[in-house]
């Protein structure tokens, strides 16, 4: 059920926010009530769904049992920023 929400916010910020919802193909209550949707859930609770691409990715790669992926990490990023001379 919506309900009507009157806010007090200064024309030129109105202005502008109209504009980037129409920009965005979206209204400007909608952009709203999405930002306090956000910021008023228990960040423990978001299910994020994963996309068609990270979908299409998992279990393509297996890696060894005994794989250490900090060490390689480690070793992968000395290579590249630490020089011998």
């Amino acid at each position: 059920m919506n309900a009507k929400l009157t806010l007090t916010i200064d024309k030129s910020t109105i202005k502008r926010a109209k504009k980037y919802a129409g920009s965005k193909g979206r209204s400007l209550s909608n952009i709203i009530e999405n930002y306090l949707k956000v910021i008023t859930t228990d960040s423990q609770n978001i299910e994020v769904e994963d996309t068609p691409i990270v979908k299409s990715l998992k279990g393509s790669f297996s890696a060894p049992a005994d794989f250490d992926y900090k060490k390689e990490l480690t070793k992968s990023l000395s290579k590249k920023y630490i020089s011998d001379g």
